[in-house]
């Protein structure tokens, strides 16, 4: 009689277990299903294009890399203007020192996805290929980096920073943008970022200067087919410069 009594409530807790975890999975299916519209969505942002920005301190003291650490300061993914690029996220450095870092994945211009990037000629800079720009800016120096992924390998190619916003007419980006005006193209008075893919189709470059941009008057870098002062406009990144 005991052992029955006890084989009658087993069951009924191994029953009760059961229905448990059922309500227990019933109740965690939303937030599962949620997860995976989440991952998919962000999926589709990396494939189809966009940009990241981040903003911070560069003197290392609150929290941000050294312009050469490999790092940032914040970093934001967020989708706010609808088209996957993010907002700038800063914080005041006590040095005075200054570090920008903005990416994106190129596309062609009036794809499904905008995309701060733009390829004019993806022979030469193929969709999904990847830009970074970097800024630092400090009492005494100013540096503008960049970092590209996914181009023809072995091959040269010019860049300089500009004065316009990227658009569909790469004429749209402005000339190059110029500390002094003048006449002539030279790195010295402007920024260049001319650079060489390896085998990969990888390439980085940076520029140094004892000054450093006016306010909002350097808005983009593009990007070359040819090394030097001019070459045909291949490709096209705005990107949020700091004076």
């Amino acid at each position: 009689m005991t052992a029955q009594v006890d084989r009658t409530a087993g069951a009924a807790g191994v029953a009760g277990a059961a229905e448990a975890a059922g309500a227990g999975r019933a109740a965690r299916a939303p937030g599962t299903v949620r997860r995976r519209v989440l991952v998919g969505a962000a999926a589709l942002l990396m494939l189809t294009g966009g940009a990241t920005i981040a903003h911070g301190a560069a003197d290392g003291t609150d929290g941000a890399p050294a312009p050469d650490g490999g790092g940032h300061a914040a970093h934001s993914t967020g989708t706010g203007t609808g088209t996957g690029e993010a907002g700038p996220v800063g914080g005041a450095s006590r040095s005075g020192g200054f570090y920008m870092r903005a990416d994106g994945v190129f596309s062609p211009p009036g794809s499904f996805v905008p995309s701060d990037a733009l390829t004019y000629d993806t022979a030469l800079v193929p969709a999904a290929a990847r830009i970074e720009i970097t800024q630092y800016a400090d009492r005494t120096s100013h540096r503008v980096g960049t970092r590209l992924r996914g181009l023809v390998p072995n091959r040269a190619y010019g860049m300089h920073v500009h004065t316009s916003p990227c658009a569909a007419d790469p004429a749209s980006a402005g000339p190059h943008y110029q500390h002094r005006a003048s006449a002539t193209a030279d790195p010295v008075n402007e920024v260049w970022l001319d650079f060489r893919t390896d085998r990969n189709g990888n390439g980085e470059a940076e520029a140094r200067h004892e000054w450093g941009f006016r306010d909002g008057g350097a808005r983009s870098v593009i990007v070359h087919d040819a090394q030097g002062g001019a070459g045909k406009r291949v490709a096209c990144f705005t990107v949020p410069f700091s004076s």
